[in-house]
């Protein structure tokens, strides 16, 4: 075994776990889900069927992982962020089962915060940064700060989580990353 699981975590069957990979106690994963290569998962992590995380993921104490989210590589979850799968649920009208969820797309290097709110059928573009306590309600672009309820743009982040300047060409530099930053049409990209 190349990987460490808490004694007093619970991993179901058919489950693939990467090498490297850390599960702390009383964390949960469950059937069908793919966890990358050197994640940790805290203490109180559950993780639903049918699940893939990437590689190099950080998920914080007490978050819940469920069915119709899936975190791409370097995704950093903040200690108690929420992600939920359906988005009108009723007790009385149980929607169980994956046909029901609405998907949930974190992508490479997004960083979501303590305590913020991820409602599903939203996707968290590359290296976005959502600001503890955040409620997403849309999607958020790629290198973009989001703060609030609703969760709003307020700025913008290199790959390694510096503020970006533009110049008045829409052009930033990030000493940190050693890389470019393109502002055209309210969004970023690297160049």
């Amino acid at each position: 075994m190349d990987y460490y699981i808490n004694e007093f975590a619970v991993v179901d069957d058919n489950v693939k776990i990467g090498e490297g990979t850390k599960i702390w106690h009383f964390s949960h994963i469950q059937s069908g889900s793919k966890i990358g290569k050197k994640c940790v998962l805290g203490q109180n992590v559950n993780v639903g069927n049918n699940v893939t995380i990437g590689n190099f993921v950080k998920i914080q104490n007490n978050v819940s992982v469920y069915e119709g989210v899936e975190l791409e590589n370097y995704v950093f979850c903040g200690p108690s962020m929420v992600f939920t799968n359906i988005i009108d649920p009723r007790s009385k009208y149980p929607q169980v089962g994956a046909e029901y969820y609405l998907k949930t797309l974190v992508k490479e290097g997004a960083s979501l915060g303590a305590n913020s709110t991820i409602v599903c059928g939203h996707t968290i573009g590359r290296f976005a940064f959502v600001g503890a306590g955040a409620v997403v309600t849309k999607d958020i672009p790629d290198f973009a700060l989001a703060v609030g309820n609703p969760a709003r743009v307020v700025g913008w982040l290199s790959e390694a989580g510096k503020k970006l300047k533009f110049d008045k060409d829409g052009i930033a530099f990030c000493e940190k990353s050693q890389k470019k930053y393109k502002l055209e049409n309210n969004l970023v990209r690297e160049i």
